[in-house]
């Protein structure tokens, strides 16, 4: 293998020994810009240690710079690598330092890199986890068309039961409007209960006692259909995937015995021959 490719299973595969070490002291480094960031919004430990977490938050970037260069120069096509998911959420973790230079406050939009936590999946997504994530996936998929069918029945529903309260309660309590008495319902009816707005009319507490039950039961319903579908999955059995990354479109999840990418037939792993 030649040295670009042996820093490309460092950087892009999971499942080597190197390439776990890199996701790991990555996502330790990641996880410590976004200490840095909460304690520099605390007043007393900004004033105090201010100066110090500032050179941090600059080594920090310097070295997510350095990888993101990295990424794009190991990669054999590096457009893809940027316009990718995982691409674009690395440029953006490393320009709120550098745009702090230049707009004000701006150095508060590092937590955007909270989201590059995301690669903890890539640590942990060993052949044994993938197959259940892909089953959850596929039960979300199948849910679909009947979680949207529940999510109008219950658009339907506040309407009705908003529109009902805006007239029998008085704008003194609170309905003044039909969409913010759509408003208390859909907050009633989820069992949030902020408590801004309450009927006080006996028509009306009944109505609400009434949503108010209504809405355990509601909760249930899409927690039943997905996990329906997850039942379906698991009968039909789990296929175990690795971790693979292709070089040419960068696609990861292949079956455990795939030689070609499964979405541009590159060969995987052509520098094992």
């Amino acid at each position: 293998m030649t040295v670009r490719n042996r820093i490309y299973d460092i950087v892009f595969e999971a499942e080597t020994k190197s390439g776990k070490i890199f996701d790991e002291v990555l996502l330790g480094i990641i996880s410590l810009s976004i200490v840095v960031v909460m304690l520099d919004s605390v007043e007393d430990i900004s004033a105090k240690y201010g100066a110090y977490l500032y050179v941090l938050e600059w080594i920090i970037t310097i070295v997510f710079t350095f990888e993101y260069i990295l990424r794009i120069i190991i990669v054999d096509k590096p457009l893809r690598y940027i316009f990718s998911f995982y691409g674009i959420i690395d440029l953006l973790s490393t320009l709120p330092t550098y745009l702090s230079l230049i707009f004000v406050g701006a150095q508060g939009l590092v937590v955007i890199r909270a989201l590059r936590l995301l690669r903890i999946f890539r640590i942990f997504k060993m052949p044994r986890h993938l197959g259940e994530s892909q089953a959850i996936i596929t039960a979300l998929k199948n849910s679909k068309q009947k979680i949207l069918v529940f999510l109008f029945a219950v658009l339907m529903i506040v309407i009705i039961i908003g529109t009902a309260m805006y007239l029998i309660e008085s704008p003194e309590s609170g309905f003044t409007s039909i969409p913010r008495s759509i408003y208390w319902a859909i907050v009633t009816l989820t069992t949030v209960g902020y408590g801004d707005i309450a009927p006080q009319s006996a028509i009306g507490q009944i109505i609400a006692s009434i949503v108010m039950i209504l809405g355990y039961g509601i909760i249930a319903v899409p927690t039943g259909i997905v996990t329906s579908e997850m039942s379906v999955q698991k009968f039909k059995g789990v296929q175990h995937r690795t971790t693979d990354v292709c070089h040419e479109c960068l696609t990861e999840g292949h079956d455990h015995d795939a030689v070609f990418c499964k979405h541009c037939s590159a060969e995987l792993n052509p520098d094992d021959d």
